[in-house]
C-alpha cells in the first residue's frame, strides 16, 4: 500500500469543534477548498478562514430545521465516484458534481442527550444524526479516493502527513480512517437501537438482538495467565471499574480488574461504611465500622493471611488513618470513591500500589460468553430486609443476630457457589469470620468456612446462598458454633431442616431468594 492522493476539497460538519480551526487552517495552507455547514461554517469564518456553505455546493438550501442539508447527489456523488473510472468521471462532469476528497464529521451527541435526566422523547429523536452517518459511509466506502475523519485525535497526525507529503494522504491512512468511520457508525446505530428499545418498554421479553459496542481503552500485558492476550474495553461512560481513574501504581492487570470489580460490587451493597478484601474474586474479609479505618481493621482481622496480595474496596473516601493501616499490608490495589490528600501522600510511598477512584455504575445486564454465543441476565439485585423475611423456626433471631444475618446475606451473595459465610457482630457492626467458597457440596462449604475462620466461631451466624437439601449442612454449621442461619428455603426437605434447627435451638431465617454465583 502507498497510493498517495491529494486533498483538494474537504467537507467539514462537526458537533465537537475542538481542534477544528487548527485542522482547517492546515488544510487551507495546502490549497484545500473548505465546504461546511451551519455552526461549523460559522466557527471557520469567525477564525478568518475562507469557507463555502453546503448550499453553494448543492445549489439547494438547508431545510426542515437542518434535517436536509447534506443528503444531496452533489454531496454523495462527490464522495462516491471513483476517480479512475471514466464512466464515473463522465457522469459527475455531466451533472456538475465536484469531487470531495475529505469529509470531516463527528456525529450529534445522541448518547449524551439520551442519558440526560428527564430528557424529552422529541429531543432524543432530534439528536439522531442522518446526514453525518450517510456522509461517513459514502466516504468510507470510497476510501481509495476519499479520506474520512471522525475523531479529533486524528487531526495532529493528519496535519503532519499532509505537511510531509505536499497535501497528500496515503492509501494506508485512508483505509485506517475508513475502518474507524464504519466502527463509528456501527456504534452510533447500536446506541440508537438500544435506547429506542429501552424506551419502548413493551415487553419484558429478551431483546431480539444483543448489541454490544465497546471501545478499546488499553491493551493489557496479558490475561489471567501470561500466555493469554488481553485488553480492556470501555462502554464510553465515566462509570464503573473499567473507567476508574488510576492515581498511582503499576499498570492494572486483567486479574486486578476482575478482583477490583468484585471488590467494589461487594462494598456497594452496604449503606454503612464497609471495606472488603478480595482474593481471586472471593472475599477473604469484610467489615463494617463507624470509620473506614475501623471497617478495614475488621475486614483484615477476619483473614490476615489470605489478605496478603489481595485488593481492597472501600465505599467511603479513604482518609489518612485508613491509608496508614493499609500501607502496612502488601496489597495489589485499592479502589474507593475518593482519597484525601493526606491519604494519597501516605500511599505514595508504595510506588507499585495501584490506587483507583471510581464513580459508581448503576446495576445493568450481565453478559457471559459461552462457546457459540452469549448468556444475558439481569444483575443480581434483590434486597432482603427485616420486613421481607420469614422465620420458620420456634426460636426467633435476636435483634443482634438478625442484623448480623442480613450482613452475612449481603456478603454471601458475592461468594462463589456453593457458599457459606460465617459472621459476627462487633460493637453494632458486621464482621465476616469464615468464608466457605466454591465447594461442590453445601456440607463441604460449611466445613471449609469453619476451617478458614481465624476468629472464634462460637456465637456467630451463618448465611447460605442456596437452600439446604438435607439437615447435614445445618448440623455442620451448628457444630461449628453458629446460633442462627439465613438461607433461601424452598427445599423439599425444608421440614426436616426446620425440625433439626428446632432440635438444636437454632434460629433460622428464610429469604425466598437464592444467590448462586457461578462465575
Amino acid at each position: 500500500m502507498s497510493g498517495f492522493k491529494p486533498v483538494r476539497r474537504a467537507l467539514l460538519s462537526v458537533t465537537d469543534k475542538s481542534g477544528l480551526v487548527d485542522f482547517a487552517t492546515a488544510l487551507a495552507s495546502h490549497g484545500v477548498d473548505l465546504v461546511s455547514t451551519g455552526g461549523t461554517s460559522k466557527a471557520l469564518r469567525d477564525a478568518g478562514l475562507k469557507v463555502s456553505d453546503i448550499s453553494d455546493l448543492t445549489g439547494f438550501p438547508e431545510m426542515l430545521d437542518g434535517r436536509v442539508k447534506t443528503l444531496h447527489p452533489k454531496v454523495h456523488g462527490g464522495l462516491l465516484h471513483r476517480r479512475e473510472d471514466p464512466a464515473h468521471v463522465a457522469a459527475v462532469n455531466e451533472h456538475n458534481i465536484l469531487p470531495i476528497d475529505m469529509v470531516v464529521v463527528n456525529l450529534y451527541a445522541f448518547e449524551k442527550t439520551a442519558a440526560k435526566p428527564g430528557v424529552a422523547f422529541h429531543e432524543i429523536i432530534e439528536n439522531i444524526d442522518i446526514g453525518g452517518p450517510s456522509m461517513l459511509r459514502s466516504g468510507a466506502k470510497n476510501f481509495e479516493d476519499v479520506a474520512v475523519v471522525t475523531n479529533v485525535e486524528d487531526y495532529t497526525a493528519l496535519i503532519e502527513e499532509l505537511k510531509a507529503n505536499d497535501g497528500k494522504l496515503s492509501l494506508e491512512t485512508r483505509a485506517r480512517l475508513a475502518r474507524g468511520a464504519f466502527a463509528t457508525t456501527a456504534a452510533y446505530d447500536t446506541a440508537i437501537a438500544n435506547t429506542l428499545e429501552a424506551l419502548a418498554k413493551e415487553s419484558t421479553a429478551p431483546a431480539p438482538t444483543l448489541r454490544i459496542v465497546s471501545t478499546l481503552k488499553n491493551p493489557l500485558r496479558y490475561g489471567e495467565n501470561p500466555h493469554q492476550k488481553a485488553a480492556l474495553y470501555s462502554d464510553g461512560s465515566a462509570l464503573g471499574i473499567a473507567n476508574a481513574k488510576q492515581l498511582q501504581g503499576k499498570e492494572l492487570s486483567y486479574n486486578n480488574l476482575v478482583d477490583l470489580d468484585a471488590c467494589w460490587n461487594l462494598t456497594s451493597e452496604f449503606e454503612e461504611c464497609a471495606v472488603a478484601i478480595i482474593k481471586h474474586t472471593n472475599p477473604c474479609g469484610v467489615g463494617q465500622g463507624s470509620t473506614p479505618v475501623e471497617a478495614y481493621l475488621r475486614a483484615l482481622e477476619a483473614d490476615p493471611l489470605s489478605a496478603f496480595g489481595g485488593v481492597i474496596g472501600v465505599n467511603r473516601v479513604v482518609d489518612e488513618p485508613t491509608a496508614v493501616e493499609m500501607a502496612k499490608l502488601f496489597v495489589e490495589a485499592i479502589v474507593a470513591p475518593g482519597f484525601t490528600p493526606e491519604a494519597l501522600a501516605v500511599l505514595a510511598a508504595k510506588k507499585n500500589l495501584r490506587v483507583l477512584v471510581i464513580e459508581p455504575a448503576a446495576p445493568s445486564k450481565v453478559v457471559k460468553q459461552i462457546s457459540g454465543g452469549f448468556l444475558v441476565q439481569d444483575e443480581d439485585h434483590a434486597p432482603v430486609t427485616a420486613e421481607n423475611i420469614t422465620v420458620p423456626t420456634k426460636r426467633q433471631p435476636t435483634p443482634e443476630e438478625l442484623s448480623t444475618l442480613l450482613f452475612a446475606w449481603k456478603v454471601c451473595k458475592h461468594v462463589k457457589s456453593n457458599a457459606i459465610v460465617y459472621a459476627r457482630e462487633q460493637d453494632g457492626f458486621g464482621q465476616s469470620v469464615g468464608m466457605g467458597a466454591g465447594q461442590m457440596s453445601r456440607v463441604d462449604a460449611a466445613k471449609f468456612g469453619a476451617m478458614k475462620a481465624v476468629l472464634p466461631l462460637t456465637g456467630t451466624v451463618a448465611a447460605s446462598d442456596a437452600f439446604f437439601p438435607f439437615p447435614d449442612g445445618l448440623e455442620t454449621i451448628a457444630k461449628a458454633g453458629a446460633t442462627a442461619i439465613i438461607q433461601p428455603g424452598g427445599s423439599v426437605k425444608d421440614a426436616d431442616v426446620i425440625a433439626k434447627a428446632d432440635e438444636l435451638g437454632i434460629a433460622m431465617v428464610f429469604t425466598g431468594i437464592r444467590h448462586f454465583r457461578h462465575g
